[in-house]
């Protein structure tokens, strides 16, 4: 038989195992500039727990991209810019990998990316064959982004960690496509051909050009997807009647949600963690400036995050929210007459309810042993 010790431990360990199932952290968020000393302008472009990738400028580089690599801080910054590439951006984190692009003078077209933290540990993606290539996102052991033939369209592309490993995920009835997001297991970006007449449609993959699906929701013309996580999509979508939308998909497209709130004329979704969503909005609502906004599956259940940046920075956009509610995104400072774009990360403040609730069950736990 079990004591009142024992059912309070339970009934503890039960709370705080929702709380985490949940996610919940209430409604406040610390905003970090992570715009490194010496740089003009900077992107946050990824995340995953400590870890934060995009790229920047700086006259220290001659002006050209590097993709950088944070952990929480901007004095934490590496720079991945490989040697003997000029230019370089990292779009995406697993926490210990990072993939993205770079060119040089010598090498006139993109090739995509693979890091492991640094510089030198540079893994050239680009397919035989292919003139070029991208990898917008990385989850697991899989990278997903696009590539083109000498002289052909671009061709949503997935790999598995090398150059030999790519999976051409172009369907049958697609001139061209692109893949900008996976989980590890599907894999969600557009494509457009015959099939679509000639219009993008947001497509999720399952590893084969076979598995696709079309995503593009009834009345609207074109649609993208940016993000996934479980069994989540998110990008936009627009019409002869509808404007650019937010759009959310459960795997389907007559499953969709449109998040575009009251008082926003155009808003676009680049990430979501499989609950939560992340983009941008602009409209009355917000004078005209864009915000990056937060939302929980709805329209009317979204969070303004312009509300948390640093004095002096506006005009703000979230690019990619992670498993533990870390948002990165950019704004920027209007201070030297001109657009200076920062890379921001928001942090996720919990609720005090749930913080109390985290130290009752330590204390019930230490009482316990």
């Amino acid at each position: 038989m079990k004591t009142n010790s024992q059912f309070r431990i339970v009934i503890v360990l039960t709370v705080l195992a929702a709380i985490a199932v949940s996610q919940v952290w209430g409604t406040s968020y610390i905003a970090i500039d992570l715009t490194l000393s010496g740089f003009t302008n900077s992107y946050a472009t990824g995340t995953n727990g400590t870890q934060q990738v995009g790229y920047g400028y700086s006259p220290a580089t001659g002006n050209p991209a590097h993709a950088l690599l944070w952990n929480g801080s901007a004095a934490s910054y590496v720079d991945l810019n490989p040697s003997g590439l000029s230019n370089s951006h990292a779009a995406g984190t697993n926490g210990t990998q990072q993939v993205g692009f770079g060119w040089s003078s010598t090498i006139a077209f993109a090739h995509a990316l693979l890091w492991n933290g640094s510089a030198a540990s540079c893994i050239d993606l680009n397919p035989s064959g292919f003139a070029s290539s991208r990898a917008n996102a990385i989850s697991g052991t899989q990278q997903v982004g696009y590539g083109s033939a000498t002289g052909g369209q671009d061709h949503a592309l997935l790999w598995s960690g090398s150059a030999a490993s790519y999976v051409d995920l172009n369907p049958s009835g697609f001139t061209s496509s692109g893949a900008n997001a996976t989980s590890g297991t599907q894999q969600a970006g557009n494509g457009s051909g015959p099939t679509t007449s000639n219009k993008n449609h947001a497509l999720l993959w399952s590893g084969s050009a076979a598995s696709y699906v079309d995503l593009n929701p009834s009345g609207f013309t074109n649609s993208y997807a940016y993000g996934i996580s479980g069994t989540q999509q998110v990008g936009y979508g627009h019409g002869s009647g509808t404007g650019y939308h937010a759009l959310l998909w459960n795997g389907s497209a007559a499953g969709y949600v449109d998040l575009n709130p009251s008082g926003f004329d155009i808003s676009c979704a680049n990430g979501t963690n499989g609950t939560q969503q992340v983009g941008f909005g602009y409209g009355s609502a917000t004078g005209g400036e864009s915000h990056a906004l937060l939302w929980n599956g709805s329209a009317d259940n979204f969070i303004d995050l312009n509300q948390f940046l640093p004095a002096g920075l506006t005009n703000s956009s979230a690019n990619y929210i992670d498993s533990y509610g870390n948002i990165v995104g950019y704004a920027a400072d209007y201070a030297t007459g001109t657009a200076n774009d920062h890379a921001i990360l928001w942090e996720p403040i919990p609720e005090p309810a749930t913080l109390l609730l985290l130290g009752l069950g330590g204390l019930l736990l230490r009482k316990r042993k």
